[in-house]
């Protein structure tokens, strides 16, 4: 069995860089901020522990966007996963490499 920060032999390469990526000490602290984003929600009383919302940040972190009360809204979890890259009800420009 692989140990703690190893791969398992048998991993493809697609599950191996996405570990790194969400390892990334960015994607650390975007993840946190995420989560305190939740927390805070839940102690105003906007969202309850499996109600099917979820805090959805209206700009991403990704295009520059802050944990500040203002930028978040509680919205249905499958809109949230539906809206995958809008900002605003506008489709942005996917970043390519």
């Amino acid at each position: 069995m692989a140990g703690k920060g190893q791969y398992k032999s048998t991993a493809n390469a697609r599950s191996k860089r996405q570990r790194s990526y969400q390892g990334s000490e960015e994607q650390k602290k975007n993840r946190a901020a995420r989560n305190k984003a939740r927390r805070e929600a839940e102690r105003e009383g906007r969202v309850r522990d499996g109600d099917g919302k979820e805090v959805d940040h209206k700009r991403p972190f990704a295009h520059g966007g802050s944990n500040h009360k203002s930028n978040t809204r509680v919205i249905d979890k499958s809109a949230n996963r539906r809206a995958g890259g809008k900002i605003g009800g506008r489709r942005t420009a996917a970043k390519r490499k």
